[in-house]
């Protein structure tokens, strides 16, 4: 048991130790299942918004990158333990998760969570309505008096969902649903949007605070000189800085 603890710790330590030689490998974790934040190309490869911008970001802090994925309902716990550096999956940033991992500032504004609904007239006050587990948006249909939450491990499940009238209605972040609406005349989005959590960011071990501080500081980097707002505009991640 020392063994697995040891080799965990030094795992965790890996980042960290270096960044401070200038010679970091630094393992980006995402879910690879949330375009346009993320998805697998035809080639297998983690693409989309957070995979150019994830790039960016580590070349402007001189850290080599490696991505690997990991399925959404147990990407934080595989952050702490050791098996990744950092998270960058559309993770909104919010005071639950910040009690278990550090985050970096956000990189992109709070994107409005839209319902994708078969009936534009739904009543969402009493309508069954699905969403991604361990995500904002599932946490804040809980609290919606006389609505049922119904949760799924990814995305695509959440839309099968409402398709096969297993829901009314899925609540996801407008960038996601958007496209999903405008391929499928079935679908469509409905009027209301909620605004919930502070933007996304990086999510980092809270061990890791000078990691932390070189992607903050990349960040900010991006969003002095506009190349961040131009990157959310090509990929239409919601509003700019």
């Amino acid at each position: 048991m020392k063994n697995v603890i040891l080799s965990t710790a030094m795992l965790a330590l890996t980042a960290g130790a270096a960044l401070a030689d200038g010679h970091a490998v630094v393992r980006m974790g995402t879910e690879g299942a949330y375009p346009p934040y993320n998805f697998l190309d035809d080639d297998g490869e983690v693409a989309g918004f957070e995979r150019v911008l994830g790039d960016e970001l580590c070349a402007r802090a001189e850290l080599t990158c490696e991505w690997v994925t990991n399925e959404w309902d147990s990407i934080i716990p595989n952050l702490v333990s050791g098996n990744y550096d950092v998270i960058i999956a559309g993770m909104s940033i919010t005071d639950e998760r910040d009690e278990v991992i550090d985050f970096t500032q956000n990189y992109t504004q709070p994107d409005p969570s839209v319902y994708l609904s078969a009936s534009a007239d739904l009543d969402l006050s009493s309508a069954v309505i699905a969403a991604q587990t361990n995500t904002i948006q599932a946490s804040f249909v809980a609290s919606i008096e006389g609505a049922t939450l119904i949760e799924f491990a990814t995305p695509e499940e959440t839309v099968a969902a409402v398709r096969n009238g297993e829901a009314d209605a899925v609540l996801a972040d407008k960038a996601f649903l958007d496209t999903i609406a405008s391929e499928d005349d079935t679908l469509q989005l409905l009027d209301q949007q909620e605004l919930i959590g502070g933007g996304v960011g990086m999510g980092i071990r809270e061990s890791d605070g000078e990691l932390r501080d070189a992607f903050n500081a990349a960040i900010q980097s991006m969003k002095d000189d506009g190349s961040l707002n131009a990157l959310i505009a090509e990929w239409e991640i919601g509003e700019p800085f």
